[in-house]
């Protein structure tokens, strides 16, 4: 299917590695839209993303340990990268080779990811050993060196490894006796070289248990107190691998210990369910989850100080790619320093803020007020309470009868579930979609698929052959002029957590169009209906993808007639190929379309002749930027919709996606208090380049600095209708 383009590479692909004039001059010319090298690769944009999140880290305007928190995440968002897109590149490399068909283009496409990634890891562990690791120390928070520790707290940290670690290590030799061991997903291993008397040099693989805290305290007069980071405000801190390393001669005595070298595997994380095969899915998915451990592996990180001879006895038998290998001077598996950003130290973090509730939310009657307006809700700014209470109220009003929900990613101990446990406890029919696929938190949806089903709810796990990633939870109510819709719709999961770090759009309405198609849609998923067409919804994989390009030409058309065509989408990613070539086409018939996207924009703006009238900007801040808004000035009827699917490929064609408009009262305020600032973002917005990277936006001369984010802590509120 033509629109999966993007997702491929070719040569031509290399362009995104040139400058963005080189692309400009290059690319200005092709008339034809399908042409390839007008589509950025999906990976590298990725990757452009990830460098954004790093480039946070490098930031002086975010606090110390904000910066540390970033740099954590890049390290984080690099291992899912692995886990899911190179091994699907890896994937294909392996295929072409088993039929004698080697596949070019993956293979030249995990050439640009390797080069790209050496590049980011060199910025990586500079802004760690250079930058971060410095600035740390000057406000007496240290992570050092074993071996630049004093004798007597080596001494404090032997006693600390002999009592609680030692007894719980297992090392595996390697040798005619001992098959090679198998190495987890993720596990921070240690590469051990011993000098037998008897049998000379020998391998022994030792992996650091994950139960024992990454960063140790160093003890205080030789006396360790293991205390919660955020119990602690200062103190020195050490690898827990480097404690282990220099203790080795407990585990191996009578032996000479030549080295123990860190290293890292990633493994595939596709847990390869079965739709037509996996007749049962939740069974399925039981028997998979934790599988990822055990796929093919597709990356080694090491540091640098391990010697080619232990690097070649791994790759050989993890059977990897030497273009697979990564080596590094910082310390591996670097996700695991978020918890010193725990330390209590505020004055290192953002400062706090209070999210707020509607007034008239907290003290009304929630039934009440959506019969007379809907409510827009601006996360984490407006308090996630809020659709709490909607739940709850639900639960707990006798004139409710039904209450319907999607669970994508749940917080654990929810208030959202325990609500329609109650509802249930009280004789009403609750019925939940819980999204068994949704990747890495498989087993949490398991486990609260079965505590609703204990509690009589009807639970459903999901639509062969798609994900259900909607966000929507459907109120059905007695009134006195008949039943009533009340419905609310998300751009994010019910998952109270994330809503105070992702910015994220919900929507509560009793428009009875809405309210009937999110009827019909709950229907369709739980049952057999084969309903394809909704009065106001745009539904995937039914017709979102149709009703977008759709509005799009719709306003190449209204352009062309009356002039002020205007497009603005705010994503996560862009990527589908159809969509992109029709905002091509939006923007060579004179149509304003600005975009912002945090992640992937395979789309080339400003190029002469094809997009330079699309802008395209991405923000990285504090929270994470996960709205899917689409803005159509549509000839001054303007429509605005709101929801869970980006425009890629996966999201229109492979899951059950839901948009939402929002009420003509509130576009305005969409359009201009929201999306307007966004746009004007000049301090954390970066500006995307015709050749796929990007550049920081810098406020102009006299003009006034813009953080759309901080704008958004400070204006909470000011985009409701009551304002």
């Amino acid at each position: 299917m033509e629109w999966n383009f993007p997702n491929q590479c070719s040569d031509s692909d290399k362009l995104v590695m040139d400058n963005s004039d080189a692309v400009h001059s290059e690319l200005s010319g092709i008339p034809d839209l399908s042409d390839p090298r007008l589509y950025v690769d999906r990976e590298y944009s990725w990757l452009q993303f990830n460098k954004r999140v790093l480039e946070e880290a490098f930031d002086e305007r975010n606090p110390l340990l904000e910066r540390v928190k970033f740099l954590s995440i890049f390290s984080s968002n690099l291992d899912e990268f692995f886990m899911v897109r190179v091994s699907g590149v890896q994937k294909k490399i392996d295929e072409g080779a088993e039929k004698n068909l080697p596949d070019e283009m993956a293979s030249e496409q995990l050439r640009l990811v390797r080069k790209e990634v050496l590049a980011q890891l060199i910025s990586f562990d500079h802004c760690w050993n250079k930058v971060l690791q410095p600035a740390l120390r000057e406000k007496e928070i240290e992570v050092i060196n074993y071996f630049d520790l004093s004798g007597k707290e080596r001494e404090g940290l032997r006693v600390y490894f002999e009592e609680n670690i030692f007894p719980v290590l297992t090392p595996l030799g390697f040798d005619a006796g001992h098959p090679f061991p198998h190495i987890s997903n993720l596990s921070l291993n240690l590469a051990v070289l011993i000098k037998d008397p008897r049998f000379g040099e020998r391998f022994a693989r030792l992996k650091i248990p994950p139960m024992f805290p990454r960063l140790i305290p160093v003890p205080e007069n030789g006396k360790l107190f293991l205390t919660p980071p955020d119990e602690l405000k200062k103190g020195k801190f050490v690898w827990v691998e480097q404690v282990i390393a220099a203790n080795l001669d407990f585990l191996f005595p009578g032996q000479k210990i030549l080295g123990a070298y860190p290293f890292r595997i990633t493994r595939d994380a596709d847990l390869g369910f079965d739709e037509d095969g996996d007749k049962d899915l939740l069974t399925a998915v039981q028997q998979r989850v934790g599988r990822n451990y055990y796929g093919s592996v597709i990356r080694l990180e090491t540091d640098n100080t391990m010697p080619e001879s232990v690097v070649e006895l791994l790759h050989k038998n993890l059977e990897l790619s030497p273009f697979l290998l990564f080596r590094s001077a910082a310390p591996l598996g670097f996700s695991s320093i978020m918890k010193i950003t725990k330390l209590d130290r505020p004055e290192l973090k953002y400062e706090p803020f209070e999210s707020v509730q509607p007034p008239y939310l907290a003290r009304k009657n929630i039934f009440s007020v959506l019969r007379k307006r809907d409510v827009l809700l601006y996360h984490p700014y407006d308090s996630f309470e809020s659709v709490i209470n909607f739940v709850e109220q639900a639960a707990e009003d006798p004139e409710v009868l039904a209450i319907k929900m999607t669970l994508y990613r749940v917080d654990d101990n929810s208030r959202l579930v325990q609500g329609l446990m109650k509802a249930a406890d009280r004789n009403k029919q609750v019925a939940v979609l819980v999204e068994l696929k949704a990747r890495f938190d498989e087993e949490n949806n398991i486990g609260w698929a079965r505590e609703l089903e204990k509690k009589g709810v009807h639970v459903a796990y999901g639509f062969p052959g798609l994900k259900t990633h909607a966000k929507m939870c459907l109120v059905v109510r007695a009134e006195p002029d008949g039943l009533r819709y009340y419905v609310h719709m998300s751009t994010g999961n019910y998952n109270a957590v994330t809503a105070n770090l992702y910015t994220d759009f919900g929507y509560l309405t009793s428009d009875p169009f809405i309210g009937k198609d999110v009827s019909d849609l709950f229907n369709a998923l739980t049952g057999y209906s084969s309903k394809d067409h909704y009065t106001k919804l745009l539904v995937a994989p039914q017709s979102l993808r149709h009703q977008i390009l759709e509005r799009i030409r719709r306003e190449i058309d209204l352009h062309g007639k009356e002039g002020n065509g205007h497009i603005i989408f705010k994503m996560n990613s862009l990527v589908d190929y159809q969509c992109i070539r029709e905002l091509y086409r939006a923007s060579q018939a004179g149509v304003k379309v600005e975009l912002q996207i945090r992640g992937i924009c395979c789309l080339r703006p400003g190029i002469y002749g094809l997009s330079e009238n699309i802008s395209a900007t991405s923000i990285v801040g504090r929270f994470l930027e996960h709205p899917r808004v689409y803005y159509f000035r549509n000839g001054g009827n303007e429509e605005a919709f709101m929801g869970s699917a980006d425009l890629m490929p996966r999201n229109l064609d492979n899951r059950v996606e839901a948009l939402f408009p929002v009420a003509p009262e509130y576009v305005p305020r969409v359009r201009d208090v929201i999306l307007g600032t966004h746009l004007r973002d000049n301090i954390k917005a970066r500006r995307i380049l015709p050749n796929g990277k990007s550049e920081r936006i810098y406020p102009e001369p006299g003009a006034e600095e813009l953080d759309s984010q901080l704008w958004m802590l400070k204006n909470r509120g000011s985009w409701d209708l009551e304002a």
